[in-house]
């Protein structure tokens, strides 16, 4: 039936795979560059013994098919290493954007220049990114906005996260065994996308916030589309080590050569299809992409997928809304730290990482960075278990937002932290969630993945971190821009223990996220700090590195996002590869932390506002600048 080479790759298959399963580190390394990846929940070692021999039969079956292989080389990095180029802080007096593509930010800066807001410039970001950056974010996606408005002194978040079809149910991700998918066999395909928010959300945001006419701010990027503009060395490298854009027609002709070969450095893409997309939503509003013929072309793009057809429909997309939420926010020594809440889980999760480690004296480590790398790490192994526990859609979940964010509670929860041992894996805190907690935290008397960074001359900003989930997304192109595959973000196993997950797949429920849009106020009520990262679930560790590097360590915002990455998902520990931080490895193991030294590509971009000044940085790992005036 088998041949005997299929036999023994089956064997070295099924032994790959239920090392990962049953190991933490593994499985975590599986899971490590998602551009919004959550980590699935890793079953436990009595369920996998009763799945070991099922698993020996499908891994002989899968090593013959060749239509998904699984290989070392195919562990997900999708927005993966591309190089390091060291990036100085850029100053200005009035007005600056930061964002991943230096082409973005000078549209950013253009929209600001002819008068727009920090809304205005977001809009016109977003749009040049989804032709730049395709890998990381675009309009077949999501995303959470944070604002600023300095005129009234509130502070607004949106939440334009992707939602599950009606047609989705809770087995979507697992096999006829009733195991989880393998990681690209979920992705690749139109079971994986949900219906994309950013184009609604941002409309909202303008309705309310805007300042220059919708329509002007889709020129910048409707001009590059229609003229080209130059592939990038980064987006060049993505596109080599990508495996599955080509075996979708559309995709395959946009990025790559007849030869297979990605199309080279400098050469220019041109996207007339998506000018003609960017053209009607400028002229017709956010309808014109959630109804009509784009939509059309949108479901059928998904629903006919050669691989993993999906189950979308044009009642999805038209009933598709953006929310305006609360935003979260905590006291950290004394600044306010305010991000935004469920269904993400970033800003909660970095507010008790926060909330943790101001029971330290983190300012007298800057010289001894191994300590601090050792407490940051417990801080996020409790923070994380809260996280896993607790949180998802708030629409179908209830959250006890307020006992999270306690500062007795993360008090007793800091009080395991050992300053000379590692506690392990951690468990969540001893919370009863009540309806009444389901409440939002709100800021004092206030009322009420990429990321980019803008501070407009009025001093309005915008902290915005936006993602198609993996790079490159579903991988399925629709009229000149890619679909997400956000729907991978919940949890593949929906009951555990008897108990139905938080976090698993439901109609129309937005799956947990990790985007984190930050922006942190002095006690005058001040912007001081605006910053995020793309990074999938460290996304909460990238940016908590960053607020802890200006906050406790008076670095200045371009140093702090150059520091070497680190942290813990209440998993090993990772040190970021290539920096001085991975040669703590030794040390932190001897104090009991399973450590592993990986590439851990943030793309941290943020503005720092300090005596009257301007100063932004862009992470080194990625192509972003800042521009300013």
């Amino acid at each position: 039936m088998f041949s005997p080479l299929c036999i023994a790759l089956a064997i070295c298959y099924t032994q790959i795979i239920a090392q990962k399963l049953c190991d933490p580190q593994l499985a975590l390394i599986d899971m490590r560059y998602g551009g919004d990846r959550d980590e699935q929940t890793i079953p436990d070692s009595g369920t996998m013994q009763l799945k070991f021999f099922k698993l020996i039969f499908s891994s002989l079956v899968l090593c013959c098919n060749f239509v998904f292989p699984v290989r070392t080389q195919d562990l997900p990095a999708p927005e993966g290493d591309t190089g390091r180029t060291e990036k100085q802080a850029v100053r200005a007096k009035r007005q600056m954007v930061v964002t991943a593509n230096p082409l973005a930010s000078q549209a950013g800066i253009a929209i600001l220049r002819r008068g727009g807001n920090a809304v205005d410039a977001a809009i016109a970001v977003q749009m040049v990114l989804t032709l730049v950056e395709p890998q990381s974010s675009g309009i077949g996606g999501g995303g959470f906005l944070l604002l600023y408005d300095d005129a009234t002194g509130k502070l607004l978040s949106y939440d334009g996260r992707e939602t599950a079809p009606g047609k989705a149910r809770s087995d979507r991700f697992l096999n006829p065994e009733g195991n989880p998918l393998n990681y690209f066999q979920a992705i690749v395909g139109g079971k994986s996308v949900g219906v994309p928010g950013v184009v609604r959300m941002l409309e909202m945001v303008h309705r309310e916030e805007g300042k220059l006419p919708w329509r002007e701010l889709f020129q910048p990027a409707i001009q590059l589309a229609e003229n080209g503009f130059p592939i990038s060395p980064r987006l060049y490298q993505l596109l080599s080590r990508e495996k599955y854009l080509q075996r979708f027609p559309n995709s395959r002709d946009y990025f790559y050569l007849a030869n297979g070969q990605p199309k080279p450095v400098g050469s220019k893409l041109v996207n007339r299809p998506l000018a003609g997309v960017l053209k009607a939503i400028a002229n017709q509003g956010a309808d014109a992409f959630y109804q009509g013929e784009i939509a059309k072309d949108i479901v059928a793009t998904v629903n006919n997928s050669p691989i993993n057809p999906g189950d979308l429909t044009l009642a999805d997309l038209a009933n598709y809304q953006a929310k305006k939420r609360d935003p979260i926010c905590s006291l950290y020594r004394v600044y306010q730290v305010c991000s935004i809440g469920p269904p993400s889980s970033g800003g909660i999760t970095m507010l008790q990482m926060l909330g943790i480690l101001q029971n330290f004296d983190l300012a007298s480590l800057k010289s001894k960075p191994i300590e601090l790398v050792h407490l940051f790490s417990e801080a996020g192994r409790l923070a994380y278990a809260d996280r896993d526990r607790f949180l998802a859609d708030p629409d179908f979940v209830k959250i006890p937002t307020g006992r999270l964010l306690d500062p007795q509670y993360l008090r007793v929860r800091g009080s395991a932290i050992d300053l000379n041992r590692s506690m392990g894996k951690a468990a969540p805190g001893n919370i009863v969630v009540s309806f009444e907690e389901r409440r939002s935290i709100h800021w004092l008397d206030l009322p009420a993945t990429t990321h980019f960074s803008i501070v407009d001359k009025d001093g309005n900003v915008v902290s915005m971190t936006s993602s198609i989930e993996s790079g490159f997304g579903s991988r399925l192109m629709v009229r000149g821009f890619l679909l997400n595959n956000q729907l991978t973000d919940f949890n593949f196993i929906p009951v555990e223990n008897g108990q139905p997950v938080a976090n698993r797949v439901e109609a129309w429920k937005r799956p947990r996220s990790s985007m984190s849009p930050t922006i942190v106020f002095n006690a005058q009520k001040q912007p001081i700090l605006i910053t995020g990262s793309p990074g999938g679930s460290a996304i909460i560790n990238f940016v908590a590195k960053v607020l802890v590097g200006v906050l406790d360590w008076n670095l200045d915002i371009q140093e702090a996002i150059s520091l070497p990455n680190f942290g813990s998902r209440n998993r090993p520990t990772e040190l970021e590869a290539g920096t001085n931080y991975a040669s703590f490895k030794a040390d932190l193991e001897s104090r009991g932390h399973q450590v592993i030294v990986i590439p851990l590509n943030s793309g941290s971009h943020g503005i720092q506002v300090k005596n009257g000044e301007l100063i932004g940085g862009a992470d080194p790992r990625r192509e972003g600048v800042a521009i300013g005036d």
